[in-house]
């Protein structure tokens, strides 16, 4: 079946209530170990259907948010969904006080029992209707963001439509391309500014509920860490300060002169050459195609995945009028099918989005023989090690792609590199605003720029007021969306230089690693899967100061 004749049928939320509890009281009831773990599967399989529903409504809707229709699905969802994980978390409370937990998790391993002890302490039912209010919310700012239609060069643009236009080798161009995207989130200010202020609001009375001091405490909980916490995360941001910022500043200084410029502006820092970044060959079909070739050529794993989202229509890659911006990967459990959702522009981004999302899509693909759930993925910080690692293991194949592929792949690496203060900029301002949730919204903005000015101590806003006030974060949809998400692709970007750096030594016994970091899915935590790939934790001391070496030296050869 392709993705356009999948079924969708909207779950009744009582039938399956109703449907949900009679299982989970026969799991409780249960006489012994093996009546448990058949209840598991049947209640797995339930559970699976719901989600499914609820992906395909998403997709259908972030492919065409102006489709009256998904936008009612997903509203109903938007609504239902809090009901949805109360059950889910009964479940999880039946399992982890399970007299036969010994035996389960002998057969479904330790991180199935730690995902459901932190999913318990992240749940109550008092508060569902916070849950639906922060639903509510994050659709507001998507459709928000959405609904920009900015009239530029003589034709109205999405966001992701004005992409190329903010990368032309044109300065006069790419400053009136900027000015234009920002001015859109000027004019809308205030919507932004409302829609966050009540989403930490709403977040930090969740907390409160649950006996939390902030939502800090419960953020983390929520992201599943149970190897690392808030304190850890602060040391990496201050490794970061210490041996990437430095290098980063570098970097941009070269940058400049490369661009022979007196001073590097904000609209500056997306132009690495003066003649313009690397373009990919052909339209979006080409590139799709050159893709198809780069996987045959990989792996035969890669391969037979390709095919299979290439056979059932599971890439949806053009940018439209009335598109969700940005991309993603999800699952759809009941067909076992990876999706993949991008806005090509015709831009290096293309490609970039093309092997990050693969990454995502084939590890899922890779571990969907599962039974549960809690296994396709794995949490957020380690999903991110597979998509950007993909992006370097791809790298022998960017001749398909692009006609100068060291001007690409110097690129590419640096921006990657370059990534990693703006990173800890977002995390830092992530526990900022949870820790002081009654700040105003000027109050946060004036933090976003003292954070920005701490790490990112090149950025010039060319008197931008709007940026100069500290609005650039607007943008970000984690930050609205996925609360201490961001800091994830920091660690995953750390563990994927290394990757990087095996490849080029020894690329079989890489990507045997790789293919076993992806098959663990979501059986192990963070660290541990870490550890299952070969990799040095992010954490431990040195790391950060090896990586910034050698990346630099890597730049320094590249071109």
């Amino acid at each position: 079946m392709k993705f356009s004749e999948y079924e969708y049928k909207r779950p009744d939320i009582k039938a399956f209530e109703e449907q949900f509890n009679q299982l989970l009281n026969a799991f409780i009831k249960a006489e012994n170990y093996k009546e448990q773990d058949a209840l598991m599967l049947k209640i797995n399989e339930l559970r699976n259907e719901f989600e499914s529903m609820e992906q395909i409504a998403y997709i259908r809707y972030t492919i065409n948010t102006q489709d009256k229709a998904y936008e009612e699905e997903q509203n109903y969802f938007d609504e239902n969904s809090p009901i949805y994980e109360g059950l889910v978390a009964k479940y999880y409370d039946a399992l982890v006080n399970s007299k036969y937990k010994e035996h389960l998790k002998e057969k479904w391993g330790e991180q199935l029992f730690n995902i459901a002890k932190l999913k318990v302490k992240s749940f109550s039912p008092e508060i569902i209707d916070d849950l639906k209010l922060e639903n509510k919310l994050m659709s507001e700012y998507t459709k928000l963001l959405s609904s920009a239609k900015i009239y530029f060069e003589g034709k109205e643009r999405t966001l992701p439509q004005l992409r190329p236009f903010q990368m032309s080798s044109d300065i006069k161009l790419r400053k009136r391309a900027n000015e234009a995207k920002y001015n859109f989130f000027k004019e809308n200010e205030e919507k932004f500014d409302e829609i966050y202020d009540k989403l930490v609001k709403v977040r930090t009375t969740m907390a409160q509920k649950l006996g939390y001091d902030n939502f800090v405490e419960l953020g983390y909980i929520r992201m599943l860490r149970t190897d690392y916490d808030a304190d850890m995360v602060k040391f990496l941001r201050e490794q970061v300060k210490a041996y990437i910022v430095p290098v980063a500043t570098k970097l941009r200084e070269k940058q400049r002169k490369r661009l022979n410029l007196e001073s590097l502006k904000y609209y500056d820092e997306i132009l690495i050459f003066l003649d313009g970044n690397a373009k990919p060959k052909g339209d979006a079909k080409a590139i799709l195609q050159a893709g198809k070739k780069m996987y045959e050529a990989l792996s035969n794993e890669t391969k037979i995945f390709f095919e299979y989202m290439m056979e059932h229509e599971l890439i949806d890659a053009l940018s439209r009028s009335g598109k969700a911006p940005g991309g993603y990967c999800t699952y759809i459990a009941k067909y076992k099918a990876p999706f993949i959702f991008s806005n090509f522009n015709g831009t290096g981004d293309d490609i970039d989005v093309l092997t990050h999302e693969a990454g995502h899509a084939f590890q899922v693909y890779e571990s969907r023989q599962y039974d549960i759930p809690e296994y396709h993925f794995p949490t957020l910080d380690a999903c991110e090690i597979h998509s950007m690692s993909m992006e370097f293991f791809t790298y022998p194949w960017m001749e398909l792609f692009f006609e100068d592929v060291k001007k690409y792949k110097f690129g590419h690496l640096t921006e990657a590199f370059l990534f990693i203060p703006y990173g800890v900029v977002v995390d830092e301002f992530q526990h900022y605003v949870y820790e002081h949730p009654n700040a105003t919204p000027k109050e946060r903005k004036n933090m976003w720029r003292a954070i920005e000015k701490k790490y990112l101590p090149h950025r010039d806003y060319d008197g931008n007021e709007f940026l100069e006030n500290g609005g650039y974060w607007y943008q970000q949809g984690h930050i609205f969306k996925n609360p201490f998400y961001y800091i994830d692709y920091v660690l995953a970007e750390i563990c994927a230089f290394q990757f990087l750096k095996k490849s080029r030594d020894d690329f079989d016994r890489a990507w045997k690693d790789y293919l076993k970091l992806c098959r663990a899915g979501g059986s192990k935590s963070f660290l541990e899967l870490v550890d299952l790939a070969n990799l040095d934790s992010p954490f431990k001391d040195e790391s950060i100061k090896s990586v910034a070496e050698e990346i630099e030296k890597y730049l320094k050869n590249t071109m």
